[in-house]
């Protein structure tokens, strides 16, 4: 069992530091609002601290979820941050849904401090937090790798390396140009099926069996059908991520159409009113249109 801090109590990072702690780690938690921090240690036991730092004093692992790259920055650097508590030899793994950019800038000023770093996206959503089913995409070396997988493992039901620092975050980048076009060609599909008059319903159980088949499908044509889109991964959320993979895209010369557009409709969404509406939304614009 290790010494373990968890910096960051959202909708993710709160019942990943639970299940840390449910199997037996030792957690001191951190979260910018103080109250949350105290909710968790209510609920779970162990303690909270009042700074990152102090949260990552004497930890094996000290473990991030929050928002982007400047909410990481504000709880990784400074005198506050937990870099300044990290003792040589202990491992940094960052589960935000960052830029590529930001992990090898940590990764750097960890290891002049002799610190271990592994970027580590979740995919899974709020749901997947709660069940510890997360898939983690982890960017760094296999020997940081090793010694994290059994410890990563409280809250996920697949870990895998896939490859140097920044390899994690271009990995959800990938999960997230699959989610946004998914979601709109289920969106239209929908829509189209009831513009035609047929049973919509019936219609999802028919192709859910075929090669149309996914886990949108599956779990989301019901939703959206009802107009039901308060819970799940929100719109905000995903235009955060659809920002950082076009800029990642700018650089590295892909060429995404598809996903350019979906960030636009999902913008329509927004202008709604739909910021913290789940992703499933897109089917709104299309409602509306008619």
């Amino acid at each position: 069992m290790a010494k373990v801090a968890f910096i960051g109590l959202g909708a993710m990072g709160y019942p990943m530091a639970g299940h840390l702690q449910g199997k037996g780690h030792q957690v001191c938690v951190y979260n910018r609002t103080a109250a949350r921090a105290a909710q968790w240690v209510a609920q779970h036991g162990d303690s909270s601290a009042p700074t990152p730092r102090e949260a990552a004093q004497g930890a094996e692992f000290v473990m991030c979820c929050v928002g982007n790259d400047d909410d990481l920055r504000s709880v990784v650097l400074g005198e506050h941050g937990v870099l300044a508590g990290m003792r040589p030899g202990s491992l940094l793994i960052d589960h935000t849904t960052a830029s590529a950019q930001v992990a090898r800038e940590l990764a750097v000023l960890a290891a002049e401090r002799e610190l271990g770093f592994l970027d580590a996206p979740v995919s899974g959503g709020q749901a997947g937090a709660e069940g510890g089913i997360l898939t983690v995409m982890v960017g760094g070396e296999q020997e940081f790798f090793q010694r994290a997988e059994p410890v990563i493992a409280a809250y996920a039901r697949m870990v895998r390396l896939m490859g140097h620092v920044g390899s994690g975050q271009l990995t959800k980048m990938v999960n997230q140009i699959c989610v946004g076009g998914l979601l709109q060609g289920l969106a239209e599909a929908l829509h189209f099926g009831q513009c035609a008059g047929l049973d919509v319903m019936a219609a999802m159980e028919v192709i859910g069996k075929g090669a149309a088949q996914s886990w949108q499908l599956e779990n989301r044509h019901q939703s959206m059908l009802e107009g039901r889109f308060d819970f799940g991964f929100a719109v905000d959320w995903m235009r955060k991520d659809f920002a950082i993979l076009l800029d990642e895209a700018r650089r590295n010369g892909a060429q995404l159409p598809v996903t350019a557009l979906v960030d636009q409709f999902y913008a329509d969404v927004q202008a709604a009113g739909g910021g913290r509406w789940d992703t499933s939304s897109l089917i709104t614009r299309l409602k509306s249109s008619t």
